[in-house]
């Protein structure tokens, strides 16, 4: 028995992929506009919460965003090439303390700005649409909180014939 190649179906992820990539993108292009250059979107979050703790170390900023630690260090990697954030010896070998730079924190004032107006924007849009975004989110949270998606796929997962 040939079993055909699962990627020649539709990703039915892709179109949230390509959804959330333009979102980000048109955000993206807002700085640019304001002349705001290296800047992404996914670092106004940690620029913001910085701003108001001081530094942290990356597992620390991790938590208090409920990011990976994986991922906030990606980001903080990023963001010291843009020299938004410098990044110090901690209390021990293992760590770092991550802050703002100057840049990083004249930056702040707009960024926080634009994320009160970029939330403002997602309930304009729930307002818009059948389904509110952030409910079906929430929903589907709730759903995998009641079956995990590790266990959704074990149970349609068939296993290759040996």
């Amino acid at each position: 028995m040939t079993i055909s190649d699962p990627t020649t179906r539709p990703d039915p992820w892709q179109s949230l992929h390509e959804l959330l990539a333009a979102m980000d993108a048109a955000i993206e292009q807002f700085y640019l506009e304001r002349g705001i250059e290296g800047v992404r979107p996914r670092f106004a979050y940690p620029l913001i919460r910085l701003a108001h703790t001081g530094p942290l170390t990356i597992r620390e900023l991790a938590a208090s965003l409920n990011r990976s630690h994986s991922a906030i260090s990606q980001t903080i990697a990023a963001m010291r090439k843009e020299d938004l954030v410098t990044s110090e010896p901690g209390a021990d070998a293992r760590t770092r303390r991550i802050d703002l730079t100057e840049r990083g924190r004249s930056l702040v004032p707009f960024l926080e700005a634009e994320w009160r107006a970029t939330h403002a924007t997602v309930a304009e849009l729930d307002g818009e649409v059948p389904h509110a975004m952030t409910a079906v989110v929430e929903e589907v949270r709730k759903a995998l909180e009641h079956r995990s998606m590790r266990r959704r796929i074990l149970d349609h997962l068939v296993e290759p014939p040996s």
